[in-house]
């Protein structure tokens, strides 16, 4: 009798874990749609909100637009919203790319030599306190009327924030991985890369994204200082001119461009993250 009564028990366990594992995979999927769907039911809320009050309000155009105008503008100009969009987001995603690599080296070099910190991180955090209207004249005297003062730009507004998070990063390591480290013989570049970069990455990430967005708002900047093209010269010159669709379409093409831009290193900050059991879930 017993021998019979064991696998009646066995199976029944046997569906209460499946059942289990049922209920944990649907609510996993539950979560992932969540997080998909509520963007869009915001954004959706927000737009037809926007639309009411111009209705209900009677708000002229040249103010507030209606988003059904900032749309008819985006698609009767597109092909002209993207030729100003592309010098923008070159001179983003370069000044991104020179900013957070000169962060990185120079907090590479505070954690190997602490007098490089002690003097050199002051004159950082000044620069940093500096208006970015202020820097932006003062960069295209230096460097011109092209693409390099906004390449600066973005790139100073990157530089901060990812040289104190990624100092932050590399310093903070567990007294006992070291001594572990220290116990196995191992050089101070094995501790480098094996300890302290690993520890780095989840704090360089976060200054990354954003930098994401800082770098696009330094270009955009930069273009109001004596440029032709580019999404901030065609916000000046729609502000000018009074044409509130242009302007606001505009905004949207900029904004859109900088959340893809935060997307692209999300993305990659997931695929670099798995082993963090932060980022699993």
């Amino acid at each position: 009798m017993t021998n019979q009564a064991e696998p009646v028990a066995m199976g029944g366990a046997f569906v209460e874990d499946t059942e289990a594992q049922a209920r944990f995979v649907a609510h996993k999927r539950y979560l992932a749609w969540r997080r998909r769907l509520l963007p869009v039911v915001a954004v959706l809320a927000f737009l037809l909100l926007w639309w009411q009050a111009v209705v209900q309000f009677d708000i002229k155009p040249f103010i507030a637009p209606s988003p059904v105008a900032v749309a008819d503008v985006l698609v009767e100009r597109f092909d002209m919203l993207m030729a100003n969009l592309l010098p923008t987001a070159i001179e983003a995603i370069l000044g991104f790319t020179l900013g957070n690599f000169a962060a990185i080296s120079l907090a590479t070099v505070f954690v190997w030599r602490k007098t490089a910190e002690e003097a050199l991180f002051p004159i950082a955090v000044m620069i940093n306190t500096i208006p970015v209207v202020a820097k932006a004249p003062i960069l295209v005297l230096l460097l011109g009327n092209g693409m390099e003062p906004k390449i600066a730009i973005a790139a100073i507004i990157c530089f901060f924030p990812t040289l104190v998070n990624m100092t932050r990063g590399l310093r903070d390591v567990r007294a006992e991985q070291l001594e572990l480290m220290r116990i196995l013989s191992a050089t101070p570049r094995e501790v480098f890369f094996r300890i302290r970069v690993p520890n780095a990455l989840p704090y360089l990430f976060s200054a990354l994204k954003i930098a994401a967005s800082t770098a696009v708002i330094g270009a955009i900047v930069g273009e109001w200082i004596g440029s032709t093209r580019g999404i901030g010269a065609l916000i000046i010159q729609s502000t000018y001119n009074f044409d509130s669709p242009l302007l606001y379409a505009t905004i949207v093409v900029g904004s859109t461009f900088s959340a893809l831009f935060f997307g692209a290193v999300s993305f990659a900050e997931g695929r670099m993250l798995r082993w963090n059991v932060a980022y699993r879930n």
